[in-house]
């Protein structure tokens, strides 16, 4: 499978959970009256930056679910398998929360899937006769466990601070093999609840 033909998949893939998400929101708003989520999430990691806007929406009184869109600026250095890789990708998260108390707000412990689709320009060998260079395409699957804390800023604005663990796992490679592993995650969410 190419990976054009994987990104038009995404693509699907993202379009049925907005939609399955949007047709949710309004029965579940009007039986229980519980809030929906929209922020701008900044996360860092060792070796990169994830930028992305995510919808939040309440299943219970203490239970979320989420979808997010993101891309990312990625600097492996000499971390990955070569001895320099740099890129950037897109992708889409979906991801569980459960609050600790009612109200959707205080700490919360969650799950999240990400899918990236990374291109990642590589060199090895740097500074020798036999340096080499290429790019490399790679679909990267990131499960990650999240701990948060959600803090309201007055009726509908809040902040939510985050930190993450988990893997990042090259689940398709086309072209040399590029890092992968465990990864831990800090970031921030600002955004409305209405």
């Amino acid at each position: 499978m190419s990976f054009l033909t994987h990104t038009t998949l995404v693509k699907r893939l993202v379009c049925l959970s907005l939609l399955a998400l949007s047709a949710a929101s309004p029965t579940l708003h009007s039986a229980e009256n519980l809030p929906s989520d929209i922020s701008l999430e900044t996360q860092v990691y060792p070796t990169g930056v994830i930028y992305g806007a995510r919808y939040e929406r309440a299943i219970s009184g203490k239970q979320a679910l989420s979808i997010r869109l993101g891309v990312q600026d990625i600097d492996h250095e000499d971390e990955g398998e070569q001895d320099d890789e740099v890129g950037d990708g897109f992708g889409f998260t979906l991801g569980y929360k459960r609050y600790l108390r009612a109200g959707h707000t205080g700490p919360a412990i969650g799950f999240k899937t990400d899918l990236w689709f990374n291109s990642i320009d590589w060199r090895d060998d740097i500074g020798t006769a036999n340096e080499r260079s290429g790019q490399t395409d790679v679909i990267v699957l990131q499960p990650t466990v999240e701990i948060s804390w959600h803090h309201p800023l007055g009726n509908q604005f809040f902040i939510t601070p985050t930190a993450a663990a988990g893997f990042e796992i090259n689940v398709d490679t086309d072209g040399e093999d590029v890092g992968e592993g465990f990864i831990i995650l800090g970031g921030i969410l600002v955004g409305i609840r209405f």
